[in-house]
């Protein structure tokens, strides 16, 4: 039987086991870490393009309701560990089209992925389309649907974007009465302000009031729009 030679492995010190046994006694590798962040990152579905989206790459200079937003949003990557088991532990980003809410929502998922927490992105339309168009296929349905509600952190990004259908909100309202109710942090941003998305639907949008009750910031003004206005 060939045995794999030394070269062949990514780490040397385990044999790509991700733990050092030594007179018995098993202990984690130096690569586990890394190997971990890669497996966070991999199920994550964030591209390589969203991976560059952060803190220190995101313009807050020009309007003073931008350097607020930017303020909530590092206060809650600063407090995420003391409050992830908490009903308040999540951040809605709302309103204004262009004024930056995806790029601070993917910042907070890749500083969270950095510290090795895991995050799942789900872009609202291209989502629930896919859900929709596999209804009647209950495996892959339940599959989807449990990956949304189960992982640590989901990301919602565009929340309510376009036209709405009963059963969009259906799977809106499953996905988030089952984070709340677990006390399962999501990241949000939405077009939509607050009182739309209430009316859109009055359960989706209470529970994501008391879980963002600290982090909810609401952006207005056309001037904020960063893709058409001349810096």
């Amino acid at each position: 039987m060939d045995l794999k030679v030394d070269s062949e492995y990514r780490c040397n010190k385990c044999r790509d086991m991700t733990f050092i046994v030594d007179e018995g006694v098993a202990f984690p590798c130096e690569c586990r870490a890394l190997r971990e962040a890669e497996e966070i990152l991999k199920r994550s579905g964030i591209s390589s393009e969203f991976r560059n989206k952060r803190f220190d790459n995101f313009n807050y200079y020009y309007d003073v309701q931008v350097m607020e937003v930017y303020k909530v949003a590092r206060d809650y990557v600063r407090d995420f560990e003391s409050i992830e088991k908490s009903r308040n532990n999540s951040i809605m980003f709302m309103g204004q089209v262009g004024s930056g809410k995806t790029h601070l929502s993917l910042a907070i998922a890749n500083c969270l992925m950095d510290r090795g927490v895991g995050v799942l992105y789900m872009g609202y339309r291209d989502s629930v389309i896919r859900i929709k168009q596999n209804i009647m296929d209950q495996v892959y349905y339940h599959r989807e649907m449990n990956r949304f509600k189960n992982c640590r952190v989901l990301l919602i990004d565009d929340l309510f974007k376009g036209s709405i259908s009963g059963s969009d909100v259906n799977i809106m309202f499953e996905i988030v009465n089952h984070r709340y109710f677990n006390n399962l942090p999501m990241i949000v941003s939405s077009e939509r302000c607050l009182s739309e998305i209430l009316e859109i639907d009055e359960g989706v949008g209470s529970r994501l009031v008391e879980m963002c009750n600290d982090y909810r910031v609401e952006i207005r003004g056309k001037r904020l729009n960063y893709r058409i206005c001349v810096r």
